[in-house]
């Protein structure tokens, strides 16, 4: 009778360890986690004190981190904060560095996460959809 680990025959069946993440991925939460926690403890500039970061992507090869962000609340002062995100690219890359302790630490991109507005557009065009539709109906 041969034994097997029961490790190995849960891992057979799938109900094993979750499979490993890409390093990238992994590199891109751990971005974004300190960011976050950056920009809430010691970032004082008011032009980013309400950035929210939506999502971070990281190359492959670790040399460029895109970072997503939304602005939260009144989000029509969007050049002010990108600037202000450009401004403090360096403080948050040497903040990374000591904090990751990467040999490389990844270029960061910043750019602004469209996907609330479309969201809205959306939303907006699905309730237009709809009352063309009741109006149809009560016509009818």
């Amino acid at each position: 009778m041969v034994t097997r680990d029961p490790k190995e025959t849960l891992d057979a069946i799938g109900i094993g360890r979750p499979p490993k993440q890409k390093r990238s991925i992994r590199v891109a939460d751990a971005i974004k986690n300190e960011l976050a926690i950056l920009l809430l403890q010691k970032v004082r500039d008011p032009k980013i004190g309400n950035v929210v970061i939506s999502k971070v992507e990281v190359t492959d090869d670790l040399k460029y981190a895109r970072i997503y962000y939304t602005v939260h609340g009144d989000g029509k002062n969007f050049k002010e904060t990108d600037f202000g995100l450009q401004k403090a690219k360096g403080f948050f890359r040497s903040h990374l560095a000591k904090t990751l302790n990467m040999r490389y630490t990844p270029e960061l991109q910043f750019h602004f996460d469209k996907t609330e507005e479309k969201v809205a557009e959306i939303e907006r065009l699905f309730q237009e959809i709809a009352g063309e539709r009741n109006k149809n109906e009560k016509d009818s």
